[in-house]
């Protein structure tokens, strides 16, 4: 939650009059009969919850229920302190003057559980509601902590609300705080705070109860142990970039990486591209495997890098990019260099080098030396060479050979000089950290949320390799991508930044409909976005989707736990403060058509709702949808929609700039007496368009032009949709104004 928190509580129970205060475990509960006051307070961590509690009781009761006393219309019950003595404790009083019913309040650790109960065999139907404002932790986001289940992967930007949301979370505190009830709804006002609904019932004399849980440690206790939230100084937002592996694999040199850097800063630049990432450039790294590399002594490739790794790092930076460095300094193939450091390495009992992925020499890191070693060369490429963003590669993988795998290794921990250390994966990942600085990006390559890396690293690879060596991308890859983001996005933007790895699009290895279900796995997310082909043989339709993920949007998880499989319906929820919106990705993951659907209780939104809808990869307005979207996909394809929900007058509908469809380059859209003004950032040399409704009763009469900015409007979709192409020399904000006027029809 952002600030204040406002909640609701809904039950069915029966009534009285009430004022005390005591303690509950860790928390105070202070309860004020005249101003119907009820405040729930946890010192520790400064959450409070504070409102009013009142009860309705039902408008008729039967006899055998009420012991003969009529129910007044009003339904207005009391709630008091108890009258007889009990501790803990509210009575619910019926407008009778009796105590047909009780609240209690039972401590557990940071949980504190509100039950309802009735007298004896009583049975009272009724609502008990307790409206008010909360304190939490002021950078904290609705989330959910129960498991989700159901087909949907639940993403935000924004304070977006959700009636499937049960808690409010902290990255900074790793706090959460949950709430449960039988139903749970809670729904923001950014700027203000957050509005909370929760409701119960009690149909029969059963006991009801909601709770109110304080978890702190929520992602270390469970996944994290080496938990740090991102440091934003360094990292406010997801890297995005270029790297030439995925295509060059081991062949670019200086050159091929500053002929691509130069298109890079003609087409995406503009758009937000910022780093530019150079791969095996070590000596003997033309061609693999990795174990054969010089990955310790900064000994750069003769031949494919001849002005050495200095001076390339400076032409980057010419091109407006900041340069990165891919390293894999686990190891070494360099025997010269192992010989000289003979007792850096791990050998086994018979005097026999341990090799793995990054050496056939592997680092002893419980040799303070070794590690010292790997500090210096780390400094001198982030200080002396400039370099401002460092893959790091051969941490976690699936296998032995990488070195957090291998270093757990009994028959491995014999081998070290100081086979007691606990911690000499982490060691290693320290010594990256302290060499490359405090404000530098480190990406780890593979990244485990459960390892230690997650305490130094900014960025983690979440899955496999993209491609394999010296092969194009292939539909199988684009699976395994999608299936290790659905299962560790809930770490990304908390734990730090995921990287599905590069962004492969090219029309020789894909076509236009599997190429967009990978710029929708990799960009929908708001993952770190590393474009990974020769741009110079990019279709001018391929390069538009990468222009379309960027710059990356920010997104954080719903749901806050592991999801497994391919779940057909990736959902982000949107808030900006002109309004809210849904773009649901609809994903065939199979070899036949399919139709694909999401009803809107699944997304978290009220069934009754109406949308507006617009698929954004084929450009189609589906009009005016009720309960449900339900389309005809392809196979190996999505349909991207936004939903806009129904105004019932000309609105913002869509922005084909980006794929979020207006999260990151709409700046505001308001209405005013006929006239609609959407403010929009234009990426200078290159038009965007964008699209309203109309409605039927109103006719667009155009749109005013701007000075500095050519735009173009025109009816579309049998007048229910009014286009506006803008159009700019320099990267602007343009305002665009739409008035309309009603027809009466």
């Amino acid at each position: 939650m952002r600030g204040m928190v406002f909640f609701t509580l809904l039950m069915i129970a029966a009534a009285v009059n009430g004022d005390t205060v005591f303690d509950a475990g860790e928390w105070r509960v202070d309860f004020s009969p005249s101003s119907k006051s009820l405040k729930l307070s946890h010192p520790a961590t400064g959450t409070e919850l504070s409102g009013t509690l009142s009860f309705l009781g039902p408008a008729k009761a039967n006899a055998s229920e009420t012991m003969g006393h009529e129910v007044p219309a009003d339904r207005k019950w009391q709630i008091e302190d108890p009258r007889d003595g009990a501790r803990q404790r509210l009575a619910l009083i019926d407008p009778n003057g009796d105590a047909q019913g009780y609240v209690t309040f039972q401590p557990d650790g940071g949980r504190l559980r509100l039950l309802v109960y009735h007298r004896t065999a009583l049975a009272y139907p009724g609502t008990l509601s307790f409206q008010g404002t909360a304190k939490f932790f002021p950078d904290a986001f609705a989330a959910r902590t129960r498991s989700p289940g159901g087909r949907v992967l639940q993403l935000a930007a924004g304070d977006a609300d959700s009636l499937l949301n049960d808690t409010l979370f902290s990255p900074e505190n790793d706090c959460a705080l949950r709430l449960d009830a039988a139903k749970l709804t809670l729904s923001a006002h950014p700027g203000t705070g957050w509005d909370f609904g929760f409701e119960g019932r009690i149909d029969d004399a059963a006991q009801a109860e909601f709770t109110i849980a304080l978890e702190r440690d929520y992602y270390k206790n469970r996944w994290v142990p080496y938990y740090k939230p991102i440091d934003r100084s360094r990292a406010p937002h997801p890297p995005t970039g270029w790297m030439s592996w995925n295509t060059y694999f081991d062949k670019a040199g200086s050159k091929e990486n500053l002929a691509e850097a130069r298109l890079g800063a003609k087409f995406l630049k503009p758009f937000g591209l910022e780093i530019w990432s150079i791969e095996s450039w070590q000596a003997n790294s033309s061609e693999l495997p990795v174990s054969k590399f010089h990955n310790m002594n900064l000994e750069h490739h003769p031949e494919q890098f001849p002005e050495g790794m200095k001076w390339l790092a400076g032409e980057i930076r010419k091109l407006g990019f900041r340069p990165g460095l891919w390293v894999a300094p686990f190891g070494t193939g360099n025997e010269g260099f192992y010989r000289a450091h003979r007792d850096w390495f791990l050998h086994r009992s018979d005097g026999s080098p341990v090799g793995c992925w990054n050496g056939k020499y592997t680092l002893d890191p419980t040799v303070k030396a070794a590690r010292e070693h790997l500090r210096g060369i780390f400094d001198k490429a982030s200080h002396d060479w400039g370099y401002e963003f460092f893959k790091i590669d051969g941490m976690s993988g699936r296998g032995p050979g990488y070195c957090a795998h291998l270093y757990e290794r009994p028959e491995i921990r014999k081998c070290f000089s100081d086979p007691s250390c606990p911690n000499p994966f982490e060691l290693c990942v320290k010594a990256f950290r302290d060499g490359i600085g405090p404000d530098r990006i480190l990406l780890a390559c593979q990244g485990h949320f459960t390892g230690a890396e997650a305490a130094y690293a900014d960025a983690s690879r979440t899955g496999a390799d993209i491609v394999h060596p010296n092969q194009p991308v292939k539909w199988a890859n684009i699976l395994l991508q999608a299936r290790c983001t659905i299962n560790q996005i809930f770490a990304h933007n908390v734990v730090f930044w995921s990287d599905p790895d590069c962004m492969m699009i090219s029309q020789q290895a894909l076509d236009i409909e599997q190429a967009r279900v990978e710029t929708t796995v990799v960009a929908l997310p708001g993952q770190q976005m590393f474009a990974g082909d020769k741009l110079g043989e990019l279709a001018p339709d391929r390069i538009r989707l990468l222009q379309q993920s960027l710059p990356v949007c920010d997104v954080h998880p719903v749901a806050l736990c592991p999801r497994f499989g391919h779940l057909p319906v990736w959902d982000l929820a949107v808030r900006r403060k002109f309004g809210s919106w849904h773009v649901a990705a609809l994903f065939n993951w199979g070899d036949q058509p399919q139709r694909i659907g999401v009803d809107w209780g699944e997304i978290g939104e009220d069934p009754k709702k109406n949308f507006l809808g617009w698929e954004f990869w084929e450009g189609k307005w589906l009009g005016r949808l009720q309960s449900r979207l339900e389309l005809e996909v392809p196979p190996r394809s999505v349909r991207l929609v936004a939903l806009q929900p129904d105004a019932g007058r000309p609105q913002f509908l869509t922005s084909d700039r980006h794929l979020t469809q207006g999260a990151v380059e709409v700046k505001n859209s308001r209405w005013d007496n006929g006239k609609l003004t959407t403010e929009v950032e234009a990426v200078g040399g290159f038009p965007l368009t964008l699209r309203f409704t109309v409605p039927k009763g109103f006719s667009c009469e155009g749109v005013a032009q701007v000075p500095g900015a050519v735009l173009r409007g025109q009816p579309e979709s049998n007048g229910e949709i009014y286009a506006v192409t803008a159009e700019t020399p320099e990267t602007r904000t343009v305002a665009l104004e739409l008035k309309f006027t009603k027809t009466g029809n």
